[in-house]
């Protein structure tokens, strides 16, 4: 089968290598579409150390069942089905207390670090084992159930917040995954939805996936305007998708005593916290890490348009084509948000 390998930092070539073998609990996907992350880009120059070369990156991704293990009874052949990219040990203590994707055993597609290495979907067929496998429902399409991970993303960060109906929310990063916490914010039931980004076109789309208020952090005191959209109280709920110092802050200084901040951002290993404000405001800082089970919950919601992913995908481009996009990804070329590749 053919894969994209990236042989080197920042180099890739497209090559022949073994198609997979299925396992007794196994099931072989021919690869329909898979999305370029951000963690990919981030691990093409190898800045991550998450994907050292070689590696058959890819883990957004759905397709068709192409063969199943012998144990494996509810997939068959020609099923349409997206997977998660976690790939957790069911047996483990925490998968058994209901935290798979706190695992001690967990693997992440299309990743090669130190600890392991697992090739990924930007290839002609990838295998998972089936307990992460998930059937994709008749309205969508390829394309749509290959952002279901980052959908899933979103969704475990909201079902981590104390979000309550009617509360107002802030959503400081509007990129992918801001975009879809705006969206699964609006769908868990939050009553108004602020969006803070540096980039006035971030924060159109994010209006239209369904922020009220949009705010440009270069020329807004933010905290002094979600104070004065919440009678000077500050949001119930803040969810910080970028994961550096100065969002963070904003995060924190926009919520209100008592509430909550979210952290879903995950570029810099370290940051500062303004201590004294989190302890003084009884505020609750919550990590969040990928997701835990939300696939069929994200499936569905995506399928009846309460979570929209269309307008995040910016081009569906052949597999051979991908260098060229994790080149223009990397550069950071305006506007471009998502790239699904098809082998």
């Amino acid at each position: 089968m053919k894969a994209l390998v990236l042989t080197d930092l920042r180099k890739f070539e497209l090559q022949q290598v073994p198609r997979p073998r299925c396992g007794p609990h196994d099931v072989l996907v021919e690869v329909k579409a898979c999305g370029i992350c951000g963690s990919d880009v981030h691990g093409y120059d190898g800045s991550s150390g998450r994907r050292i070369p070689p590696i058959v990156m890819g883990h957004e991704a759905s397709g068709v069942v192409a063969e199943v293990g012998a144990e494996v009874r509810q997939f068959a052949v020609g099923d349409r089905v997206t997977f998660d990219s976690m790939i957790s040990n069911p047996t483990s203590w925490f998968s058994r207390r209901g935290q798979a994707n706190l695992c001690d055993d967990r693997r992440v597609l299309g990743v090669s670090c130190g600890e392991y290495r697992r090739d990924g979907a930007f290839a002609d067929f990838v295998l998972v084992p089936n307990h992460i496998v998930y059937r994709i429902p008749d309205e969508l399409s390829f394309q749509q159930a290959a952002m279901v991970e980052p959908v899933s993303v979103a969704v475990h960060a909201v079902n981590r917040s104390p979000l309550r109906l009617s509360d107002t929310v802030v959503v400081v990063g509007a990129g992918m995954i801001g975009q879809l916490c705006v969206q699964a914010a609006r769908a868990g039931g939050a009553g108004r939805v602020i969006a803070v980004d540096l980039d006035d076109t971030r924060l159109e789309c994010a209006a239209a996936a369904g922020a009220d208020v949009t705010l440009n952090s270069s020329r807004t005191d933010v905290i002094a305007a979600v104070r004065d959209q919440t009678d000077g109280r500050g949001a119930d709920v803040a969810f910080e998708a970028v994961g550096a110092t100065e969002p963070v802050r904003v995060a924190i200084e926009s919520v209100r005593k008592g509430g909550a901040v979210v952290l879903v951002g995950n570029v810099t290993p370290k940051i500062e916290i303004p201590l004294q404000s989190v302890v003084t405001r009884e505020l609750s800082l919550i990590g969040t890490c990928g997701c835990n089970g939300e696939y069929p919950e994200c499936l569905s919601l995506m399928a009846r348009g309460a979570v929209r992913v269309d307008s995040l995908i910016s081009v569906v481009a052949p597999l051979e084509e991908g260098p060229e996009w994790f080149a223009k990804l990397y550069d950071r070329q305006p506007g471009l948000m998502k790239v699904v590749l098809q082998p």
